[in-house]
Order: C-alpha cells, then sequence, then structure tokens
C-alpha cells in the first residue's frame, strides 16, 4: 500500500476532527447521566447511526466484504439476517426500554434489569455486569488489531507502536467526552462508512471492470448461487439458520441498545428506526458489492490475495488518488474507532455504576462515578491493549460468540422484561445466567447440530429457563406490578 504524503495528512486530519469533537463534548458533560448517555438529548440522526456505526465495527468494512469475497451470494443469507434484526430490535424495543429506563430511573443495562424485578440483592446486576466487562474486554482488544493494522498498512509503523497509538486516538474522545462525544464522532463516522462503501464498488464497475456479465461469467459460477456454498455443495439448515441467526444478537447488545434509552423523545425513534434500516441497508448492499466486484478486480488483473479481508483497502488503492483513497481508508478506521469506542464506554459504565457504587458506594455522587467511568476507560484500556499486542491472537476467535454471549445472555430477558407482566426476579437471574453459560459450552461442542451458531440454542435455553423459573416460583412483589402500570401508562403519554 503506498505511504504518501497525501494519505497520512488525511488521516491526521482525521483524527484531529474526532479529537476536537471529544473536547468540545467534555465542556457538555456535567453529570453521570451526561457521561453515560448523553442528558438522554440524541436527536434522531446521531441515535440512528451512533447505533449502527458502533454495531458494525471493522467488520462491515473488512469481514464482510471477505465473506462475500470467499463465499459469493451465499453472504447474502448473513446480511439479510443483521438487516432483519436491525429493523426488528428498533421496531419491538427502542420505545420501551427507553420509557421503562425512565420508570426506573436506570442509566445501564444492568441497572434496568435489576431495577425492573426490585431485585435488592443486586445480583442481577452484578453478574450482567460481570458478563459485559469479560465479553467486551475481548471484542474491545479485537478492534485494537484491527486499527494496529490498519496504522501499521498506512504509516509503516512497526505492529506494537500502531497498537499504542490506535489506542490512544480511541481513548482520548471517550475519556473526555463520555457518550456525547462517542454518539458524535459516531454520526460523521456513519456517513463515511456508508459513503465508502457505495462510492467503492461502484467507482469499480464504472471504471475498470468492463461489461459486468461478461465478467461474472469467469468466476467460480458456485460463488453466484444463494443456496450453494464455494464448494457447490448444497447449504444445509445448519448452515442457513447460523447465518440468518446473527440478526438474533441486536436484542442484547448493550452499546446499541444504550442508544435507545439516550434518545431525547419516543417520537423521534420512529424516525431513527427508517435512518437505521436505511443506513444499514445500504452498508450490507456496499459491502457485499465491494467482495463480489473484488472477485471480478482480482480476477481479471491477475492479482493475488492471500487474505479476502483486505478486498476494500486493496480495491481503493488501485482505483483512487491518494487524497480520495485517504479519505476512504480512513472509514476503516471509523468503524473500528466508532465501535471500540463505545465497548469502552459500556464497560466502563458497567465497572462505575454496576460495581463500584452496588459493591464498594452505595452513596457515592454523581461527579464520583464520573471520574470512576473515567478510570475504568483507562484501565479497561491498557487491558485490552495488552491482548492486541499479538496480532494473531486468539481473542479474535472470541468477538463471534460474544455477540452470541450478548445476545443470549440479555436478549431474551430482556425482550421479555418489557413485555411480560409475570416475569420474576428469579426468571431473569437464571435466564441470564443459562443464556452466557450456554454460548461458552456450545462453542466447545462440534458435529451434527452441535455446529449451529451458538446464539440459536442459547436464546431457547435462556427464554425457556425464564419462562419455567417465573411460573414456578410465584408471581412478581407487588410494587413489581405497580411499577409495570406505570410503565406502560407512561409508554401511552410518551407515544
Amino acid at each position: 500500500m503506498e505511504n504518501s504524503f497525501a494519505i497520512t495528512t488525511t488521516f491526521i486530519a482525521y483524527l484531529i476532527l474526532m479529537l476536537a469533537i471529544g473536547v468540545i463534548a467534555y465542556q457538555r458533560t456535567k453529570s453521570s447521566s451526561d457521561y453515560f448517555l448523553g442528558g438522554r438529548s440524541l436527536g434522531p440522526w446521531p441515535a440512528a447511526l451512533s447505533a449502527g456505526a458502533s454495531d458494525m465495527s471493522g467488520w462491515l468494512l473488512l469481514g464482510l466484504p471477505g465473506y462475500a469475497y470467499a463465499a459469493g451470494i451465499e453472504a447474502f443469507w448473513l446480511a439479510g439476517g443483521l438487516l432483519v434484526g436491525t429493523w426488528l430490535n428498533w421496531l419491538i424495543t427502542a420505545k420501551r426500554l427507553r420509557t421503562y429506563s425512565i420508570t426506573t430511573d436506570a442509566l445501564t443495562l444492568p441497572e434496568f434489569l435489576s431495577r425492573r424485578f426490585n431485585d435488592k440483592s443486586k445480583m442481577i446486576q452484578v453478574i450482567s455486569a460481570f458478563f459485559i466487562l469479560l465479553f467486551f474486554l475481548f471484542y474491545t482488544s479485537s478492534g485494537l488489531v484491527a486499527g494496529g493494522k490498519l496504522f501499521e498498512t498506512v504509516f509503516g509503523l512497526d505492529y506494537t507502536t500502531a497498537v499504542i497509538i490506535g489506542t490512544v486516538c480511541v481513548v482520548s474522545y471517550t475519556l473526555f467526552g463520555g457518550f456525547l462525544a462517542v454518539s458524535w464522532t459516531d454520526l460523521v463516522q456513519g456517513l463515511l462508512m456508508a459513503a465508502a462503501l457505495l462510492i467503492v464498488p461502484i467507482t469499480a464497475m464504472e471504471g475498470g471492470l468492463g461489461q459486468l456479465s461478461n465478467d461474472l461469467s469467469a468466476i467460480n459460477p458456485q460463488l453466484l448461487t444463494l443456496w450453494n456454498d464455494s464448494k457447490g455443495e448444497p447449504l444445509s439448515a445448519i448452515a442457513i439458520i447460523s447465518l440468518v441467526a446473527w440478526g438474533l444478537g441486536y436484542f442484547g447488545q448493550p452499546h446499541i441498545l444504550a442508544r435507545f434509552k439516550a434518545s431525547r423523545s419516543n417520537r423521534d425513534l420512529t424516525t431513527a428506526r427508517r435512518i437505521a434500516v436505511i443506513w444499514t441497508g445500504l452498508s450490507m448492499i456496499g459491502a457485499m458489492l465491494v467482495g463480489l466486484v473484488g472477485l471480478i478486480y482480482v480476477n481479471n488483473s491477475g492479482i493475488s490475495v492471500d487474505d479476502g479481508e483486505k478486498i476494500f483497502m486493496l480495491l481503493v488503492n488501485s482505483l483512487f488518488h491518494p487524497v480520495v483513497a485517504g479519505i476512504l481508508l480512513a472509514a476503516i478506521l471509523a468503524a473500528v474507532m466508532s465501535t471500540a469506542d463505545s465497548q469502552l464506554l459500556v464497560s466502563s459504565s458497567a465497572l462505575a455504576e454496576d460495581f463500584y457504587k452496588q459493591v464498594f458506594k452505595k452513596d457515592a455522587s454523581s461527579e464520583e462515578i464520573v471520574m470512576v467511568g473515567r478510570i475504568a476507560v483507562v484501565g479497561i484500556s491498557i487491558v485490552a491493549l495488552i491482548l492486541a499486542m499479538t496480532p494473531d491472537s486468539s481473542v479474535l476467535g472470541l468477538v463471534s460468540y460474544a455477540w452470541a454471549g450478548f445476545g443470549a445472555a440479555f436478549g431474551p430477558a430482556l425482550i421479555l422484561s418489557l413485555y411480560w407482566e409475570r416475569m420474576n426476579r428469579n426468571g431473569a437471574l437464571v435466564g441470564i445466567l443459562v443464556g452466557g453459560i450456554t454460548i461458552v459450552v456450545w462453542k466447545q461442542l462440534s458435529g451434527g447440530w452441535f455446529d449451529v451458531y451458538e446464539i440459536v440454542p442459547g436464546i431457547i435455553l435462556s427464554t425457556l429457563s425464564i419462562v419455567v423459573v417465573s411460573m414456578v416460583t410465584g408471581e412478581p412483589e407487588a410494587s413489581v406490578k405497580s411499577q409495570h402500570a406505570t410503565f406502560k401508562k407512561q409508554l401511552t403519554e410518551l407515544d
């Protein structure tokens, strides 16, 4: 990759812009509500694009194009599942979660689940925070690895130095600005990511690929069918279910759910849903086209590609002027930063609000919680940085079931808590435990139905656990029922 002055200048300008946004947000951050939820002031555009950008990460510009490059049209099952999951999450979760989090005056997801069921023992809050810290620690480190590789390629730095610089950039504006800095930068980064994913394949098809139909004829025909894999074998039910089931993970992702709670009104959430679904759809189409067009480009040019996830960078550097290439490559950095910062913020809120305040100092002031949260950002970043120091670290293998872990541990518990009055504290606690543990255990098994993506059995078993335990352990307390009635009344009023 050309390490030009133009690309370097573009990257530096981009980083300065992100840090400037962080400084501005810092001036508006006065309380723990401001730091962790932006004072519940997000409009529809930042709420929608922040949720999307923090969700997709570098996977959208590297992983999905690489998968489409290797598997062809088969990748549409995965992209379709994620698009439907995005729409359903906004449709059935957003307004109810925002309203109920106001009813319970809860900032974090563990705090909401604890207050929803009046859990005096705080076990729900502490165990939920443990799962968040565990999964996000590895999830964040994988993002730092991706950012390090990008800095290594663009600036020609050694890998260790590149990871450290990337980490400092992400931590800086998260540390100072909190949720507002993360959300505002996500708005910019989300627009940049979608634009890059559409510009690159369109430019490639117009500029250097000739007639698309003729070019496609030279590709492995098995890559152009929805029902066969790249070897020509029919896709099994397990394979299709596993791909589509990625969409089920959305209902339990703390960093995405936080955007619902931070929206300034329920009415804005309807507009935000439309923006989010359109953004996700365009981004998915663009990512798929990058992989498929990359197949044609590589076939026509005779270039050897050892890693399909580099196809976006290959097209950018081959088709664009260095100044434009620098802007488009910054989209990868945007994707990495927009997810890593959100994960750091959710992890710090879990440590400050759900561990420190509940276990160590129940009367901690709002200013003290913000300070602990900022210290937590630094501490978690250091641990994630250590884990990210090896480019081939096994933490990358944990990303897929970190998504599944959140989806299974929190998804069923959250959805049922928003809709089912009969659910009680015991059901919620057991459901969270069963969902999270199932993911870890199922991942170690293989053969037959054990090859299905672990989120499927995780969600099924978690849901069954919640229903069965809630039914056999008695009805919720009177105060819980009263609170749920208040929630339904507020939902009607706020809508």
